[in-house]
């Protein structure tokens, strides 16, 4: 669409478009703002795609799979293990440390006898039932006659 127009007219209808399109941008944005900034990561894959090396550690200590933070960062899987494989190891072991701090926390300084039960099976190899999987027959009782009788009979033998 064409609009000619001479001497005020023209004016009024600048006005009036400038006006239009101002009131269309912000009904398209509804009030959100829109900016740029820059990001410091490292840059992966034929897109350059820059990655912060904090969002992928975060992640990690959260214990995201691999393809779920891959799918976050918009990159193909085998490109965010062959790029990130070492933040993502050392912060996974961050969080069982972590954990491993509260397990013990809670058995040792808060008593919890249900937490103290499970590390002891855990770490010191104890069960609940108290005899060996090596066996699993009760040791036969030997009362005085049989030590008698087998005192004897090991005396008869030259």
């Amino acid at each position: 669409m064409q609009i000619t127009a001479t001497g005020a007219e023209h004016t009024e209808i600048a006005i009036m478009t400038e006006q239009t399109e101002h009131t269309l941008n912000e009904n398209a944005t509804k009030g959100k703002k829109y900016g740029e900034k820059t990001i410091k990561g490292r840059v992966v894959g034929r897109n350059k795609t820059v990655i912060p090396e904090e969002q992928v550690a975060h992640l990690a200590q959260l214990h995201c799979t691999n393809k779920e933070m891959a799918d976050f960062f918009g990159v193909p899987l085998q490109t965010f293990v062959d790029n990130f494989r070492d933040i993502v190891t050392k912060n996974r072991e961050i969080t069982k440390q972590r954990l491993r701090k509260a397990q013990l926390d809670l058995a040792l300084n808060k008593y919890d006898r249900v937490m103290l039960i499970w590390l002891g099976k855990q770490m010191l190899n104890q069960s609940d039932s108290p005899i060996s999987e090596d066996s699993n027959q009760v040791l036969p009782w030997n009362t005085e006659t049989q030590l008698v009788e087998e005192e004897n009979s090991n005396e008869d033998q030259p």
